[in-house]
């Protein structure tokens, strides 16, 4: 059911951190098997936490918290490619891609409140709401309902629904496109969309525009597609 274990929360980090610097243009996230993207925490390890005090919980929370929070500030696109059920901290994974690509059999549940714990976990209840609206997170968060497909894809939890058979070709597809254009352009351009999500202000918002388009303005990419696009062809991206 690819559930979560302590010590996976761990290796997302690891895994992030051995990523960073790679070179990668996207990364494709996916669940092993035909079942399950991710069934969440693996409640045959829920005596670890339970039998926790309030430190040793408070530090396995910011191990297990900083592992997602690394795959979500990955420099490079995020894709996730969601079949069958994402609950809990599945749904945190799913929620930590910039872009979630389904099959008709996904469905997403925020089930903390099933064993006891809020919405307020691994950085849900900050993406959720700011991906859907707060109405539509709260009642998704307090009552732990399964959202189908098709729900996912009409309020915005989801890009779009694509056929089983083609999920994962159609993710790669997709981070092939994006692999195309000027990997600083797509780097700031995601580094935009995250950081505005935090600020306060409209003008803090367009400071941070501002200073991207400076930067990307004296790379090489830039005058380059100018010309390929004069030129009618195929843009040749250095990233530099």
């Amino acid at each position: 059911m690819n559930s979560q274990t302590v010590r996976m929360f761990s290796e997302y980090g690891q895994a992030a951190l051995a990523l960073r610097d790679s070179g990668l243009r996207a990364l494709i996230l996916t669940g092993a098997g035909e079942r399950v993207f991710c069934a969440g925490f693996d409640l045959d390890e829920i005596d670890v936490i339970t039998s926790m005090g309030v430190r040793e919980f408070l530090k396995f929370q910011e191990t297990a918290t900083g592992g997602i929070q690394a795959i979500r500030h990955l420099p490079f696109p995020v894709i996730a490619a969601v079949h069958g059920a994402a609950t809990g901290g599945g749904l945190a994974l799913a929620l930590a891609a910039d872009i979630r690509l389904i099959a008709p059999t996904s469905k997403f549940s925020a089930a903390f409140v099933k064993v006891g714990l809020s919405i307020g976990e691994l950085g849900t209840s900050f993406q959720l709401s700011r991906l859907i609206g707060s109405g539509r997170a709260a009642e998704i968060g307090y009552s732990g309902r399964f959202v189908g497909a098709e729900e996912a894809a009409r309020i915005g939890l989801a890009n779009r629904i694509v056929p089983t058979e083609e999920l994962f070709g159609e993710a790669v597809e997709m981070a092939r496109t994006i692999a195309r254009n000027a990997p600083g352009a797509v780097r700031l351009s995601k580094r935009a969309i995250q950081r505005n999500q935090e600020v306060g202000s409209y003008a803090a918002a367009l400071e941070l525009e501002n200073r991207g388009q400076a930067l990307l303005a004296q790379t090489a990419d830039m005058p380059e597609a100018l010309a390929a696009f004069k030129e009618k062809r195929d843009p040749r991206f250095v990233g530099k």
